[in-house]
């Protein structure tokens, strides 16, 4: 059963080093995601699994262990999912799950163990829910660590320059993060994500497949855009 839920944004600035000069601009961004997971550890979980967007339509399962990497941004600094050893050759982290990896650090995180999943972006919301519901289909009680952005087309300095569909995408978004409306978290559509760019539109959708029938409440802890890129922060309990 699925026991919690925090969704989180995964952009490599979330890490001090990489942010480098614009830290300070983030640090209230920071502290919600660590509100967000003491609403995870005081669920009391049998198990946590993050999950980010990843390439393709599938999905990339990385057991406890697998290592991670920021030094792709230019400062030396590595993460490790969780306690264990990976099988050799298991692939790296990508970019959602190394800042997942690293927030559970600065977290201290050991309430149980962890796993990550990475969900492919191009991954169809029906498939997405399916997933979640196996998620959640597990005996023990489950938490998700849900990895994913925004909308990255909010002003014309934005990645993807300005799109006037996504202040309104991201704001349908942080309403039902903050009501728990799975219903118009499954509705999204991808083609609409992927046109402004919002990468955690697959992961949400998991989410949604997994909380359908949880009865949880939640509340919205963070909302903004300040690179023109939608960051959401929200506790699901």
């Amino acid at each position: 059963m699925l026991a919690a839920a925090a969704v989180c944004p995964c952009p490599p600035l979330l890490q001090p080093q990489v942010a480098a000069g614009a830290a300070a601009e983030l640090a209230a961004l920071r502290e919600s995601c660590a509100a967000a997971l003491d609403t995870l550890a005081e669920a009391r979980p049998g198990r946590l699994v993050v999950l980010g967007p990843g390439p393709g339509e599938g999905s990339t399962p990385h057991p406890a262990g697998t290592p991670g990497s920021f030094r792709g941004y230019g400062v030396p600094v590595d993460v490790t999912l969780g306690a264990g050893t990976p099988a050799p050759g298991a692939a790296p982290l990508p970019a959602s799950l190394a800042v997942g990896a690293w927030l559970l650090a600065g977290h201290g995180w050991d309430a149980c163990p962890v796993e990550g999943l990475a969900v492919g972006t191009g991954r169809p919301p029906g498939r997405c829910a399916e997933l979640g519901r196996e998620l959640a289909a597990w005996p023990g009680r489950t938490a998700l660590l849900v990895l994913g952005d925004g909308s990255a087309c909010r002003t014309v300095k934005a990645p993807g320059y300005l799109d006037e569909r996504a202040a309104p995408f991201d704001e349908a978004v942080a309403k039902a993060l903050g009501t728990v409306d799975t219903t118009a978290l499954a509705a999204l559509d991808p083609a609409l994500a992927e046109e402004v760019g919002a990468a955690g539109r697959a992961p949400w959708q998991v989410l949604a497949g997994a909380a359908a029938e949880a009865g949880l409440t939640g509340e919205l802890l963070h909302d903004e855009a300040p690179y023109g890129v939608g960051y959401f922060v929200a506790a699901w309990s």
